[in-house]
């Protein structure tokens, strides 16, 4: 049974709305997951009525967005300001939010408690937790609190200082045995859906195959139950080389500079605005206006 929605939100049983229990259908159903980031109420509400599953205000906002080196910079601040727009737009995906580098690592009651801002401050449906098994305690507290989590192994972008650089986890066999005993702990906490990122397609399908929980995939083959980009990768809105896994769908940097060129070009040569996007006054009040004008320039002379 559905209810009406409220105020142009679906309810959790509405017909549509994805939830971590349609998810989990979606695995059981071989049906594909798709996922994008978004970070502000315009690329929402566009991603949103593109009708994917997850949008996933990822803490890559910090690059993408506020132009810092990596991840680690951003704040729970920040992530909840961006959270917070991308929940206006967003009305039938499952909306996740990253819990920033710092906002977990220290202690679990920091943990729990921030988590709980993204939930009751923001709008997030799920939190995103990066690491493995080493995270299954805190992870587990967390859902206790009624925060659905999401986990994320492999290439964990918060540990690009421990991990030497942005390199391709899982390529020895005692990598892959630790990939697969993150993924079952993380599955056994009760993960809403676990991120592969940057591991090797062989070893994503291994994982995939073995837990429970859907997969969303990264740069980590198309065996996973789904994938998820970056909203402004697909579109060639970064200013870096693309990573091997990324696809780019559309050139939206080079539409928006040749706007921007043309409006230019256009006020430099005077061609706008034209007299037909100017606003103009009623023809008795110009009439009048150019009475009085002409008044003033009479005792002037």
């Amino acid at each position: 049974m559905s209810l009406t929605p409220t105020g142009g939100r679906f309810f959790q049983d509405e017909p549509g709305k994805i939830t971590v229990a349609s998810l989990r259908d979606r695995k059981l159903q071989h049906e594909p997951i798709t996922c994008l980031t978004a970070y502000d109420y315009a690329s929402a509400r566009l991603v949103d009525e593109a009708s994917i599953d997850i949008v996933l205000v990822g803490d890559s906002l910090a690059m993408t967005m506020l132009g810092y080196e990596n991840t680690l910079s951003i704040t729970v601040e920040e992530m909840l300001h961006h959270t917070k727009a991308v929940r206006r737009a967003v009305k039938r995906a499952l909306l996740v939010a990253d819990m920033p580098y710092g906002s977990y690592h220290v202690d679990s009651n920091d943990a729990v408690r921030n988590a709980a801002r993204f939930m009751k401050e923001a709008g997030a449906e799920v939190v995103k937790i990066e690491g493995g098994e080493k995270r299954a305690d805190l992870i587990r507290r967390v859902i206790d609190a009624e925060i659905p989590v999401a986990g994320h192994i492999g290439l964990t972008p918060q540990s690009v200082n421990r991990m030497g650089g942005y390199r391709v986890q899982g390529k020895s066999l005692a990598e892959v045995e630790q990939l697969m005993r993150d993924a079952v702990a993380l599955d056994r906490a009760g993960v809403a859906f676990l991120v592969l990122e940057g591991i090797p397609r062989e070893v994503a399908a291994m994982v995939t195959a073995e837990v429970a929980t859907p997969t969303i995939g990264i740069g980590a083959g198309p065996e996973c139950d789904g994938q998820v980009l970056v909203f402004h990768d697909i579109l060639n809105l970064t200013f870096a080389p693309p990573a091997k896994f990324v696809h780019r769908y559309g050139d939206v940097a080079a539409a928006i500079t040749g706007a921007v060129q043309a409006f230019r070009a256009d006020v430099l040569s005077h061609q706008y605005p034209s007299d037909a996007e100017s606003y103009h006054l009623a023809k008795e009040t110009r009439s009048a206006l150019e009475t009085l004008w002409e008044r003033k320039r009479s005792m002037h002379r």
